[in-house]
């Protein structure tokens, strides 16, 4: 492919947010291959390993684990990097799907990471995951992990144990031990397979706390103020609560940052981030917001039951669209990317994002989910992707909309039914 045609340098924004990152042109196998040569290199001679969601949340939790095992990596060279990013004015174009199974592009963002062996510096390797490649990470650690290795998970949960259930148990088999830390919605039964595995599964309230406050309170170690900092203000962004400004940098920061270097800078810094980080940050959002502008500019609104539902496209930062979507009056947002995936979105007054993704090859939280609809056959259904701004996908999920809004009438019909008959 001439890489002139992805090459954003001269293209205009209305154009190459329509279409996907320059990641999603990059063959499988190769991102396989590399994947699977850095798991290697990182999990080898570990005393623990870390699977982790590639997030703040996820990545503040693998962080902790370091500074218990005295692991942690010298910030140093990674500042020198950013620094000397923010000079070459780089712009990083890949948009993780979040929650869509493209969990590898999304999780390995340290493709242009000058600091090129950091992964396998510490003693306690770091495999950042998704949570559609819980069970490729935990055969990874399987194939490459010494035995009696200390097994973590941060911030990830499977939708169901049988996909999960041959690595883990072979784990279960060979591991020192397995602690699993989270705050998403696990399926009870999921839950109680783990566990009778001899996993120390914590699952913290979904509404309440993110995983770096399970991970937090549950790690035997003598953490400082630092790291409690840390753990509020990452649940500050990752519950949407938006009362410190500063969780907009680390949740921007970690988007844009390899899992390596994030890790390493609050784990150093914690919270406040340095100087360079900071500038770094407050330079990449000039595009951020752009890109906010451009998918808010491109909504539409259905009215599906009670509620009021937008739904855009683009390349986009979903969080922030969502919420300029609410402020327009939206009771909930789809933000259907480039890449085949869609972001969902709730508000108070709708808490079914995670019924509607579930119907559309997702899930997630009453108030957050992501999808990715199975309605890609080949390339020619995304070129009809990209130059129909979604079309097809959009209409899938509507219709997932239009579902669960029948569901809840029918299950308040129900209760009123009920109701009267007890009067």
């Amino acid at each position: 492919m001439d890489e002139e045609l992805i090459d954003e340098g001269d293209i205009p924004r209305s154009r190459y947010t329509r279409l996907p990152g320059k990641g999603f042109f990059y063959p499988d196998s190769l991102d396989d291959e590399r994947a699977e040569r850095r798991a290697k290199e990182t999990i080898e001679g570990s005393e623990a390993v870390v699977i982790a969601d590639g997030d703040a949340d996820g990545l503040a939790c693998a962080a902790m684990i370091r500074e218990a095992y005295d692991a942690a990596l010298d910030p140093a060279d990674f500042e020198a990097a950013i620094a000397a990013r923010l000079g070459d004015g780089e712009r990083n174009d890949e948009e993780p799907d979040e929650g869509a199974g493209d969990d590898e592009a999304s999780a390995d963002a340290d493709t242009d990471d000058p600091t090129e062996d950091a992964h396998t510096q510490s003693p306690v390797g770091l495999v950042a995951a998704g949570p559609y490649s819980i069970d490729t990470s935990l055969e990874r650690v399987f194939a490459y992990a010494d035995d009696d290795v200390d097994l973590f998970v941060c911030d990830l949960c499977p939708d169901d144990y049988e996909w999960i259930a041959e690595p883990l148990e072979a784990l279960a088999e060979s591991t020192a031990s397995i602690r699993w830390f989270d705050h998403h919605q696990w399926d009870e039964s999921t839950a109680a397979a783990v566990r009778d595995l001899g996993v120390d599964l914590v699952v913290g309230e979904s509404d309440e706390e993110c995983t770096a406050d399970v991970a937090l309170r549950s790690l035997d170690h003598d953490f400082d103020d630092r790291w409690a900092e840390l753990a509020t203000v990452t649940r500050d962004h990752d519950l949407w609560l938006k009362e410190d400004p500063r969780s907009d940098d680390l949740a921007d920061y970690s988007y844009w940052a390899g899992s390596e270097e994030y890790t390493t800078i609050v784990g150093a810094y914690g919270a406040d981030l340095p100087e360079t980080v900071r500038e770094y940050v407050t330079d990449r959002r000039v595009e951020k917001e752009a890109r906010i502008d451009a998918a808010v500019d491109r909504a539409v609104t259905h009215e599906i039951g009670e509620w009021t539902i937008a739904v855009t496209y683009g390349r986009c930062s979903q969080n922030e669209v969502a919420e300029a979507l609410r402020e327009r009056g939206a009771d909930g947002a789809v933000i259907v990317k480039p890449a085949g995936s869609a972001s969902i979105r709730g508000s108070e007054g709708f808490q079914h994002a995670h019924e509607v993704a579930g119907k559309v090859n997702g899930g997630g939280h009453p108030q957050a989910a992501g999808c990715k609809p199975d309605i890609y056959d080949d390339m020619l259904d995304y070129a009809h992707h990209w130059t129909t701004e979604g079309q097809a996908c959009k209409r899938v999920i509507l219709a997932a909309f239009e579902a669960v809004a029948e569901e809840v009438a029918e299950a308040a019909a129900a209760d009123e039914s009920d109701s009267d008959g007890d009067e």
